[in-house]
């Protein structure tokens, strides 16, 4: 019997598990387990094990600390509203372990973009343009080539310590670009007229005596000069900032070279103005009857050449090969053979190249053995007159060639001499303690150089 009975009540528990409105869930929970990286926490629900009935929604709540910043939720965060939020939901329906992740927030960055002139460079940080953390004080170390020397800073100057300094700082505050200026150092240096003489002091200063009648000898208040040059009757001078000055005779506009910019060498012919520019190209101004300005494309140009009587223009490449426009009734433009040339000239109508090896050879006219230059060497520099050519030798001494009827090639007891120049029928040359000689033709005085000093 007792048997039978508890099978019975058995089937009763049975069938009432199943009767309708009633249930045999029971309730579950789960866990939720949060943490967080460096650089933060988690203010809510807080950081630990939290039990969580199943479904509830939890919010999330992430504060980055200072100098850091909130970047994602990790983990289990399949039911993470969004991973990307520092404040969001999750809904919890099983255990979960996740993690907020912090990062450190990267510094705020600007760039200084660094150039220079002609004459120079950076040497420290470089040239170029370079990233830096704000706040950053960056070395700047400017470094002129020889015969240039350093002027200034300018650009996006307000930060740098000192702008006249070729070593100095600049903080990075904010995004820069900044240039460093550099200028040719004048260096002492003499050249010939077609009847006078001018002279380069080492101060920028310039002196000039003998025919002055159109004013080529009124130089007196010229400054910041680096290099002189002379024309039949006129004077040209170019400055350390690329610009160039002219007096004298302008009958055919070869004094109008007010305009020109980032000119690196100025010559004078007979009656033009040529300038070498920076890139290498070449202007012109003045007569251009014989071509003798059609210099507009010439390119890769390293040194110009004129003479006080020349018709012709002479351009020396960087490759050391020659070209020449304007009159050539003598040959003195055929230079297009020509090659491992280092200097040229341009007399009256001979050309001169003097060659690496210090050789010097000549074309053009040669009615006085002017182009006679064979058996020269050791020549480290030339120059012309009208049928003049004058080499100076590596040892200070100079060799003279052409016409000499006034004495002009008069030169072989000079010593000490580390430049020479020519005009129409005279010849210069400047000591290297900066005094000056001359010989030849002196009926307008342009040999009185005797009391001049140059250093």
């Amino acid at each position: 019997m007792r048997r039978i009975a508890f099978a019975a009540i058995s089937c009763l528990l049975l069938v009432g598990l199943t009767l309708p409105g009633c249930s045999t869930e029971v309730d579950r929970r789960f866990t939720l387990t949060v943490s967080s990286t460096i650089g933060g926490s988690v203010t809510e629900p807080g950081e630990g094990t939290f039990p969580c009935d199943a479904g509830r929604v939890v919010d999330l709540v992430a504060g980055a600390q200072a100098g850091y910043q909130f970047v994602k939720w990790t983990g289990d965060v399949s039911t993470v509203a969004d991973v990307n939020a520092a404040s969001t939901t999750i809904t919890v329906d099983d255990d979960y372990s996740i993690e907020a992740e912090f990062a450190a927030i990267p510094p705020v960055q600007y760039s200084l973009a660094t150039s220079s002139t002609t004459g120079g460079s950076i040497t420290t940080p470089g040239e170029g343009t370079y990233p830096y953390d704000e706040g950053t004080v960056v070395d700047l170390v400017a470094q002129a080539e020889e015969g240039y020397q350093f002027v200034a800073w300018t650009g996006d100057v307000g930060t740098i310590e000192n702008v006249d300094a070729a070593q100095t700082t600049i903080t990075m505050n904010g995004s820069h670009s900044i240039t460093a200026n550099f200028e040719r150092i004048p260096v002492p240096m003499v050249a010939g007229g077609g009847w006078h003489t001018i002279g380069l002091k080492s101060d920028g200063t310039v002196v000039a005596v003998g025919y002055n009648s159109y004013g080529q000898c009124n130089v007196g208040n010229w400054t910041d000069i680096i290099q002189v040059d002379g024309g039949y009757e006129h004077t040209v001078g170019l400055k350390s900032d690329g610009t160039v000055v002219a007096i004298g005779y302008n009958e055919y506009g070869q004094c109008n070279v007010g305009n020109w910019t980032d000119i690196m060498q100025v010559v004078a012919g007979r009656r033009h103005t040529v300038g070498l520019e920076s890139d290498g190209t070449v202007v012109a101004a003045g007569s251009n009857e014989y071509g003798q300005c059609n210099v507009g494309d010439w390119t890769d140009i390293i040194q110009i050449a004129a003479g006080a009587n020349s018709w012709h223009t002479v351009g020396l490449k960087s490759d050391g090969t020659v070209v020449a426009v304007g009159g050539g009734w003598d040959g003195e433009c055929d230079v297009g053979a020509w090659t491992d040339v280092i200097q040229v000239a341009a007399g009256g109508h001979h050309t001169v190249g003097l060659r690496s090896d210090g050789t010097v050879f000549a074309l053009g006219r040669n009615n006085y053995g002017e182009c006679n230059l064979g058996s020269w060497t050791n020549i480290v520099q030339i120059a012309t007159g009208c049928q003049l050519t004058v080499g100076l030798k590596s040892d200070g001494t100079v060799v003279a060639a052409g016409w000499s009827d006034y004495g002009q090639c008069n030169v072989g007891e000079w010593t000490g001499i580390a430049q020479v120049a020519a005009g129409m029928v005279h010849a210069i040359g400047l000591r290297s303690d900066g005094s000056v000689v001359a010989a030849g033709a002196n009926f307008n005085f342009q040999c009185n150089v005797g009391d001049w000093l140059l250093t």
